[in-house]
């Protein structure tokens, strides 16, 4: 494919995006399959077109007027690849796949564009931005959408340690440092398929971000430990993969599907978890009210905290849905606070950035059930998995707090929220 070409088929692909809501890595991997004629470059580059589309949406759509995918990919070439109209016209010929030409009003557009830093996010979130990192916000919202997500692993402690790993992947040419902060993490370079290595069908690790392991880890263990919403299973395998396993894991989760998708994972673990498929408003869970010494809530939300992953999200969230997730995170939390004994433990996190789903739910939960206290991050840290720098770095996050906030910006991982408490009666 020619440069004007893969510019075309970006333009296709975003337009899809627009018209369909489907995620943007399905929608390229479609694409990558209905046009066998693009090779390997030809697939990478469009892939980075969309990406950097997606990440700079608002200021692109902002600057041109306009959000089709056209529009979006000029944007691009103007504001991020920094080039003139006249560099661009030779992109945009309309003959032999290219894109047709650039019109009046659009080389008014680029003649136009700036430098400037702004995202362009919408109002209402830079507002929950806000609330949440302070006049930091802009640097957290551009790690956030411009910046990589790393792949992160965690190593399955009870078989491996971290060096015996990194030692087998990079044999086998992997690039791979440990992670800063989880003391069993490991961080690879590029995006290696790892699901043929021996060290991974034989239950060495797991691929998760760091983020996800530090919430799992600051939440801790006991005798009994309900995982309230497994989802896919990334925080109960982190949780049956610790040194000290807990007796018994209970995963619940309102999906069958999601439960079952669990079990080869715990089994190439050598890990074992009862689960349990809980009704709307958590039926199916009576015979363990009072007795978990840990409930970990891993509520739905945003997933604002992973838009490095999908920057596409950001602009389809609305205010509207925020609310209702709030609503539903309150419910359910306070759903799985029944279940922890007295002198347990409750854990919430989200892997959200927005004041909206953490602070004021936490707040909220708190003035709602007196009988629950709060557990400092720091003290939590003390005996989590975790690196001394870690400890360090959320104590300065946390202070004297019950409350954590990750972020690409300030800890290197996905946006994740952590509030502890313990219920005292």
């Amino acid at each position: 494919m020619t440069p004007a070409a893969r510019l075309a088929a970006a333009i296709e692909v975003l337009d899809h995006l627009a018209a369909s809501g489907a995620p943007a890595d399905r929608a390229l991997k479609a694409w990558g399959k209905a046009s066998r004629y693009a090779g390997s470059g030809d697939r990478r580059a469009v892939t980075e077109r969309v990406y950097a589309c997606l990440r700079d949406r608002g200021r692109l759509a902002a600057a041109m007027g306009a959000d089709d995918g056209r529009a979006l990919v000029l944007g691009s070439l103007g504001l991020v690849d920094r080039l003139a109209a006249c560099d661009i016209d030779p992109l945009f010929t309309g003959q032999d796949h290219a894109p047709p030409p650039v019109t009046d009003a659009e080389r008014a557009k680029l003649a136009g564009l700036g430098q400037g830093d702004a995202l362009g996010l919408p109002t209402f979130i830079e507002g929950q931005m806000k609330a949440t990192f302070g006049d930091a916000w802009p640097l957290e919202a551009a790690a956030l959408l411009r910046s990589r997500a790393p792949l992160d692993i965690r190593v399955n402690l009870p078989r491996a340690l971290p060096e015996e790993v990194a030692e087998v992947l990079r044999e086998a040419g992997v690039a791979v440092q440990p992670t800063p902060f989880s003391g069993a993490g490991l961080r690879l370079e590029g995006a290696p398929d790892l699901t043929g290595t021996k060290a991974f069908t034989d239950g060495w690790f797991e691929v998760q971000d760091e983020g996800s392991q530090i919430a799992a880890f600051l939440a801790g263990g006991g005798a009994l430990t309900i995982d309230y919403c497994a989802g896919g299973g990334g925080k109960t395998l982190a949780l049956a993969c610790q040194r000290v396993r807990p007796l018994r894991i209970v995963a619940c989760d309102v999906d069958t599907r999601r439960l079952e998708a669990i079990k080869p994972r715990l089994r190439r673990a050598g890990a074992a978890a009862e689960m349990r498929k809980i009704g709307p408003d958590g039926e199916g869970l009576s015979d363990l009210e009072g007795l978990a010494d840990l409930v970990l809530v891993d509520a739905p939300c945003s997933a604002s905290g992973t838009w490095r992953r999908r920057p596409e999200a950001a602009w389809r969230l609305t205010a509207a849905e925020v609310a209702r997730l709030a609503m539903l995170q309150g419910e359910i939390l306070g759903r799985a606070a029944k279940l922890v004994r007295p002198g347990g433990r409750l854990a919430y996190v989200t892997c959200s950035v927005l004041y909206a789903e953490n602070g004021a739910v936490a707040v909220a939960f708190e003035a709602a059930h007196p009988q629950f206290s709060p557990v400092p991050i720091a003290v939590a840290a003390r005996s989590a998995a975790l690196t001394d720098a870690a400890r360090e770095h959320l104590a300065a996050l946390a202070g004297d707090g019950h409350t954590v906030q990750l972020s690409p910006h300030r800890t290197g991982c996905d946006g994740f929220f952590i509030a502890l408490f313990e219920r005292s009666a």
